[in-house]
Parts: structure tokens; sequence; C-alpha cells
């Protein structure tokens, strides 16, 4: 749908050529989106789009920033509340995002953007973040911090390629990658987590069997 062309403040230009450029690679792979057809459907000239954003690079790192913003303010841990529910929200949070932005994640991960130094910081300054996060939760202190930080940076990896594995190919299923996701977490810091007592037997795990008879 093309928007009609209106006077914007400079912000409420930009937030809107952000939404429609988030639409549009939403919808189709980044190789796939011109920069023409995101004026088009922003209802503004080519030239007013380049003068927000050089290229389209640059608006798809804009738009990349936002969202990560965006799930990071979403997916802040309270304290007061348990941290295994909150740990599994915010693992929700991120499927769900994940999951309508396939093509993002992708050409950010695996795509054209994989190996952009714009990109990959977005990411890391995330990951970062999500870290910091978490380590406060745990209440580590000291060496017990630097140890928890190490082991927090290999599980973040982890959740987030395991996330683009299941994106890419449709396996395992959300509720698979969900809870493995939480059972790694949970073998690192079962303590302080309680995710021992939320994921409950692996699913997969074969029944143990009677002993043979001699």
């Amino acid at each position: 749908m093309v928007e009609r062309r209106r006077r914007l403040a400079p912000e409420q230009r930009r937030g809107q050529l952000l939404d429609v450029g988030a639409a549009m690679f939403a919808e189709h792979p980044y190789e796939d989106v011109l920069m023409e057809d995101i004026a088009a459907r922003a209802g503004v000239s080519r030239g007013l789009l380049y003068r927000y954003f050089p290229g389209k690079r640059e608006l798809f790192a804009a738009i990349f920033k936002r969202d990560s913003d965006r799930l990071l303010a979403a997916s802040r841990i309270d304290p007061g509340l348990p941290m295994a529910e909150q740990v599994k929200a915010g693992l929700d949070a991120h499927l769900d995002y994940f999951a309508a932005h396939k093509h993002n994640i992708l050409t950010a991960n695996r795509g054209a953007l994989a190996g952009d130094p714009a990109i990959q910081a977005i990411i890391s300054d995330e990951l970062a973040t999500l870290r910091n996060r978490l380590l406060d939760a745990l209440g580590e202190e000291k060496r017990a911090r630097e140890v928890a930080s190490a082991a927090l940076h290999g599980w973040l990896a982890f959740v987030r390629a395991v996330c683009v594995e299941w994106l890419q190919h449709s396996r395992p299923s959300r509720d698979e990658v969900r809870d493995l996701c939480l059972r790694a977490l949970g073998g690192l810091f079962p303590a302080q987590t309680g995710l021992d007592r939320l994921t409950g037997p692996h699913p997969t795990a074969p029944e143990p069997s009677e002993p043979a008879d001699p």
C-alpha cells in the first residue's frame, strides 16, 4: 500500500521511512528490496529517502538497531519476579520477533550482511546488554561473576545459533528451540534460575528399561 505524501517533521519522516522499510524487509529477502520501491510505498521521492539514509545497508542497519532496542526494552529482568519465568518470557519475545522478521535475522546472520561491521556491532551490543542483565540477576560477585560471564557468553551465542538454524530450516520446532535454550541455561545455573523445575524431564529422553533377565 502506497502512502500519500504529507509534510512531516524530520523525526516523524525518519520514523515513517523506518516503518515502511521494516515492513518491506520483513516481507522480502534483503536482495529483493529496492530503495525506489521503499520510496514509492512511503510516498516520497528517492532523493528524500537518500537524504535520510545514504543506501539500503544504512536503512537496514537503522531498522535492525531500532528493533534491537525495542527487544531489549521488552525483556528487562525484574529482580522481584522469578527468574525462570522472566527468561522464558524473554525467549518467547525473541522467538516471536525472529519468526515475524525471518528475512532480517537471516540477512544479519547468514546472508548479505552477515559480515557487516555495523550489523555485527548491533548484535554484539545486544548480547552484551543481555549478558550483563543476567549477571546482575544471578547475583554473582568477583571471580564467580567472571566465570558466570564466560558461561553466559557461550549460552547467548548458542541461543542465537539455534534460533537461526530454526529459522533457516524450520526445525526443530519453536517450542523445542525454547525448551532447549532453557535447559542449557538451567544446566549452567540450576540453583540461581530455577529452570530445572520449569522444564522438567526431556521429552525425547528414553524411558528407563527393566534390567534383562540373566
